[in-house]
């Protein structure tokens, strides 16, 4: 079953519009190099004769990230083309999410991808909103997929208070961006004018709420 589902996300991964074919067989990420000055979209080609197995596998995502580390008690783990060189110009990128008991990804977007979501594990309350403002939720259970639409806010969250829960993501980009709402709007460190932020929520101020919220966001 699992390998059937597997094969059934990969097809859907295809038929989904992602970054631009690249132009040749494979575009290997070289190493990084502290002294390179060009900024490409996309990263440099590896010489295809020194391009090897191990440039197309990773084990980046077969462990379990630690969901301790931060409020929201969850963990996401991304192949990029720094643990993944071979994903270079593919437009695509795999995530593994681990959710503690009663973890959320936050309402976040990315502006450059699209999103297919599979839970492996748990249950999950997932949803998105559309520029209309209709909210979409369902929930998830193990082998169940959703789709969330490019560039549209969206939240995934594990509704088991004693549980953990996994699942694993398809973006259609290599590089899809995030932003998460909450944190770009009051991140003290991204200095968004508190007089905006004070209009925005209807609030004085008078008891330092735009202050409280960034500090509980680590601003």
């Amino acid at each position: 079953m699992l390998l059937n589902l597997l094969l059934a996300f990969i097809l859907l991964m295809g038929r989904v519009s992602s970054d631009p074919d690249p132009l040749q067989d494979y575009c290997v990420s070289p190493p990084h190099s502290p002294h390179q000055h060009i900024f490409l979209n996309g990263n440099l080609c590896k010489d295809p004769t020194k391009v090897t197995v191990s440039d197309f596998t990773t084990s980046a995502l077969s462990k379990p990230g630690d969901t301790r580390a931060n409020p929201f008690m969850t963990n996401v783990t991304l192949t990029t083309t720094a643990n993944l060189p071979g994903l270079n110009t593919m437009g695509l990128t795999m995530g593994r999410i681990d959710f503690g008991a009663s973890g959320v990804v936050p309402p976040h977007v990315h502006p450059r991808a699209s999103e297919v979501t599979v839970c492996l594990d748990g249950v999950l309350l997932v949803g998105f909103v559309d520029t209309s403002g209709r909210v979409f939720t369902q929930e998830l259970h193990p082998g169940e997929t959703f789709v969330f639409p490019k560039g549209l806010i969206h939240f995934l969250y594990n509704i088991d208070t004693v549980s953990s829960a996994l699942a694993v993501s398809g973006l259609t980009s290599q590089n899809p961006g995030t932003q998460f709402v909450s944190m770009v709007s009051l991140d003290s460190k991204l200095q968004i004018p508190q007089d905006v932020l004070k209009r925005l929520y209807h609030i004085n101020d008078q008891e330092g709420y735009v202050a409280s919220i960034r500090k509980n966001l680590g601003g």
